[in-house]
């Protein structure tokens, strides 16, 4: 069951929880940003869902708060960093500042980070570079939690991948894991008691199915594009780890220390004007938007939309209606912002 929480209470709620956790205050801050945001956004699978397990993992020592990023090797529009096992968030924030503050020197700026954590809301730091102005692209590799096409048990991670086309009129942004559905729209589904809109894996059974509890525990989550998404994945993850330097999804797995501990990180920030004036490139981004959302739609009431024009919607309505919640997740926050809440309780939800 899912309530509506003011974002302004949420947000605080969620910055007391991680002072508690030991945070200072400036990433206290930027955490408690970004998890409400990501959730006002419709995506709350990666934000206040997130807060619990993140709370789990600093209790556990596989986040250090106090880490900072570590430029360990640079040339030209390129960057290095260890992340030394920081808060993923403000790891991907400042790597996504660094490409872009590279691309404005050079028109392209690249920042591969490895040793970092989960960055929870993948897209929030290529909807953060178009923000800014800047083409932004994004992937990261995880542990293996899918089965490679023609496997069934996990040997790949869903490792995201995200893109954000800076436009005037409102950005257009892809975020999306490997996966038909990432774990944590599974246990979105799971908690609010629904079905998935389209099957999404394959029970123990090894039938196609839309229960997310039964693809929880089976473990098979459903490639997007079957074997054209496993394959993708498994070069994303060859390419984070190629080009930071970094941990594959082979050692996270050997590691066995949760979700994206130790992974690896890519930002690529590009500036959209290189080659031709601001006008001309933003009007020529406005007639392909427009002629996609006039596709003809298949149901009336639901009229075609590029990536990222709902997510406007949903932010929109949030932050006038208040942020829907799951009710369970709410109190264990709030537990945590009250200090009642320690890693055996959360480990056990």
């Amino acid at each position: 069951m899912s309530v509506r929480i003011p974002y302004d209470e949420l947000k605080a709620t969620a910055k007391k929880a991680f002072l508690n956790l030991g945070l200072s205050e400036e990433k206290a801050e930027i955490c408690a940003t970004i998890h409400s945001q990501s959730s006002a956004d419709g995506v709350e699978s990666h934000g206040m869902n997130r807060v619990p397990r993140f709370a789990e993992y600093v209790q556990k020592g596989w986040v250090d708060v106090n880490a900072e990023p570590e430029l360990v090797g640079k040339k030209g529009a390129v960057e290095n960093y260890d992340g030394h096992l920081g808060i993923g968030i403000t790891n991907a924030l400042f790597c996504s500042d660094r490409a872009i503050a590279l691309a404005k020197e050079h028109g392209i700026g690249c920042v591969a980070l490895r040793n970092t954590t989960h960055w929870m809301r993948g897209g929030t730091y290529a909807w953060h570079m178009a923000d800014e102005g800047f083409m932004g692209i994004s992937w990261i590799n995880t542990e293996s939690c899918m089965p490679m096409w023609g496997s069934d048990v996990p040997s790949v991670g869903n490792n995201p991948f995200c893109i954000a086309i800076p436009r005037e009129d409102g950005p257009i942004v892809v975020d999306m894991a490997m996966s038909q559905y990432a774990y944590g729209k599974l246990g979105v589904y799971r908690l609010a008691g629904k079905q998935l809109p389209y099957p999404g894996g394959f029970d123990k059974e090894g039938n196609l199915t839309s229960d997310p509890g039964a693809i929880e525990d089976s473990r098979r989550i459903l490639p997007t594009g079957y074997w054209k998404g496993s394959s993708l994945a498994i070069a994303l993850d060859l390419a984070a780890t190629m080009m930071s330097n970094g941990r594959s999804g082979a050692d996270l797995d050997e590691e066995n220390r949760g979700s994206c501990t130790g992974c690896s990180q890519i930002f690529i920030a590009y500036d959209p004007y290189l080659f031709g004036d601001k006008e001309e490139i933003q009007a020529k981004l406005n007639k392909r938007v427009a002629a996609a959302d006039a596709a003809h739609p298949i149901n009336e009431k639901r009229p075609v939309k590029c990536p990222g024009e709902g997510t406007r919607e949903r932010r929109k309505d949030c932050m006038e209606n208040g942020v829907i919640v799951d009710e369970n997740i709410w109190e264990q926050i709030r537990m945590l912002a009250e200090g009642n809440l320690n890693v055996t309780d959360i480990a056990s939800t």
